[in-house]
């Protein structure tokens, strides 16, 4: 009994996490997975555990794997209580990042890094942000769907591949500016942002120099 509450507890507060986190609704997400309202209150309040194939649509719905919404997100990966988080070769339009097969690697973030959010690593490619971010460097990103002008951000546009850039932001629209001089600034109006689109996906919050 003890094993089934704890169940339902660590199941209850990584629903609510990823609920928040997607910026659904318990509404939206018993429509999506055919369930009554009621049912998707009973998850969320740990008073019920769904069956197995139904914890598979419930993370097909929010875009993350099984096991991130069964195990225990406050458990460190190891007895120093280091997180480690995956680091990518790319990341793809239309595909969540959690989804993402491309990994290369893994890095240790501390607990207190983890508790802030969900975090990837990211390996860099090119050279448009030289010197302050190498080819082969890695940058630890926090998943955000949006972040503050001046900040380094990972941000895909027109369904291409992740990029990494400084994002300012004006009245009429964005600009992703490369710190190598050689690189164009790329300015995308407020309109194109939306039909292309353009889709930040995190904040850079920390880079992991190779040498």
């Amino acid at each position: 009994m003890e094993n089934n509450t704890n169940s339902r507890k660590i199941f209850s507060e990584n629903l609510k996490f990823y609920l928040n986190l997607k910026h659904k609704k318990q509404k939206d997400l018993a429509d999506e997975v055919g369930f009554p309202p009621a049912t998707v209150s009973n998850w969320v309040n740990g008073r019920k555990y769904p069956r197995v194939d139904t914890i598979e649509l419930i993370a097909k719905a929010l875009g993350v794997s099984k096991s991130q919404l069964i195990e225990d997100r406050a458990k460190p990966a190891n007895s120093e209580g280091k997180f480690l988080v995956p680091v990518l070769g790319r990341v793809q339009a239309g595909i969540p990042v959690e989804a993402v097969q491309d990994i290369i690697d893994y890095e240790e973030i501390p607990e207190t890094m983890a508790r802030q959010g969900e975090y990837f690593g990211l390996q860099i490619k090119g050279d448009s942000m030289t010197p302050r971010f190498c080819e082969g460097d890695v940058v630890i990103v926090r998943k955000q769907p949006d972040v503050d002008s001046g900040d380094i951000g990972i941000i895909l546009v027109n369904d291409n591949d992740a990029t990494i850039k400084k994002v300012i932001k004006f009245e009429s629209g964005i600009n992703l500016v490369p710190f190598n001089p050689v690189f164009d600034i790329k300015t995308y109006s407020n309109q194109q942002i939306e039909s292309l689109p353009v889709q930040i996906i995190g904040k850079v919050v920390e880079l992991r120099a190779k040498f």
